[in-house]
């Protein structure tokens, strides 16, 4: 089988790393990326070889014609190259494939709602879509939906372990108390109209966890001037161990946030997606894993983190959450490796009624 997996952002790589290592096993895959540099740096990290097809724009109308251009470029290569099936997060893989002989099949686990210009242009066209079953009350026709989180595709027990060796490599040891913060940019074409923590909110936040401890910023743009102290130094590819050792992640971004639940760290997280994102959701509201917080209510936030670092077992805690929410899940890339490689006929069998994804765990 011939495989096109494109990838858009750096959690991408993260996603498909795992299943990109097994189907290359038996198939052919080709990998197309975003010219971004932190996404060719962890392609190169996993020796997974890659076709870089441009550069993403930062604006609404230079988005549009980016759009058009990357689909020209995946379509030449799902062409060139007799594509059976083009998967990924992205537009492209399903708007390109529409004009080929290739299947698209899309992993998505953000809400329809919160990303309009997917439900519209993208989620119909796709001849299969992958979703969490915290979407499933979406009941979409062409959708298949799995007890898992994308995030346990790389940060499940199976295929992550913390190194504690970053400790001592970032002057730290396994008695220290950090912290990481998370600023996002809002740049995607579902964040306009959105937002996160603002100015002076960062300052309180940064002023409080220094009481406490170290303080760690992470930014997906360039970094505040006056918080460039405080500038994470962790390489990507690390970036998983040393948050599996914090004390508390804060963030207004999605994915890290839930990649600090599924490690059993806890995290908060303050933007305006709150309340709209089924994943995060249920990693809050089942598993406790999680806090959000709207902007408005960034002062609520400051509360429960005087709070959780009141706990005295805090990491306890928060790991016997985490192995309940383990239990209820799966083996996400062994899930995804199934049903890639016997596609149609794995989905056929999925919707016949009396599925059971227990194999999986």
């Amino acid at each position: 089988m011939r495989i096109l997996i494109d990838i858009g952002h750096p959690a991408h790589v993260h996603y498909f790393r795992n299943l990109y290592a097994e189907l290359s096993k038996k198939h052919d895959v080709i990998v197309t990326c975003k010219s971004e540099k932190i996404v060719e740096d962890l392609l190169t990290y996993y020796c997974i070889k890659y076709i870089p097809v441009g550069h993403k724009a930062n604006n609404i109308i230079g988005k549009i014609y980016k759009q058009i251009y990357f689909n020209k470029c995946i379509y030449e290569i799902i062409k060139k190259n007799n594509i059976d099936i083009a998967m990924g997060c992205s537009a492209s893989v399903v708007q390109a494939s529409i004009f080929s002989q290739a299947k698209s099949i899309l992993f998505d686990d953000d809400d329809q709602a919160v990303q309009p210009l997917t439900k519209f242009f993208v989620s119909p066209l796709a001849d299969c879509i992958i979703s969490p079953d915290t979407l499933k009350y979406e009941n979409l026709k062409n959708a298949i939906y799995y007890p898992g989180y994308q995030e346990l595709a790389y940060l499940h027990p199976i295929y992550s372990s913390a190194d504690p060796f970053i400790l001592a490599k970032y002057g730290l040891d396994e008695n220290d108390r950090y912290f990481i913060l998370r600023f996002n940019a809002f740049k995607a074409h579902h964040d306009i109209g959105m937002g996160g923590m603002n100015i002076i909110q960062k300052r309180q936040l940064v002023s409080l966890l220094s009481e406490y401890g170290k303080v760690f910023i992470t930014t997906e743009d360039n970094i505040d001037k006056e918080f460039e102290k405080y500038y994470c130094p962790v390489n990507p590819y690390e970036m998983h161990s040393f948050m599996s050792f914090a004390t508390l992640f804060i963030s207004d971004s999605q994915t890290m946030t839930s990649e600090a639940a599924v490690l059993g760290v806890p995290s908060l997280r303050c933007n305006s997606f709150v309340d709209k994102i089924s994943y995060l959701e249920e990693e809050e509201k089942k598993y406790g894993l999680t806090f959000g917080f709207l902007p408005h209510q960034f002062d609520w936030m400051l509360i429960r983190i005087k709070e959780l670092l009141s706990i005295p077992d805090l990491k306890q805690q928060w790991q016997k959450k985490r192995e309940g929410m383990l239990k209820d899940k799966i083996d996400v890339t062994s899930f995804w490796v199934w049903f890639i490689e016997n596609y149609p006929d794995s989905e056929k069998e999925i919707r016949r009624g009396d599925f059971n994804f227990d194999r999986f765990k």
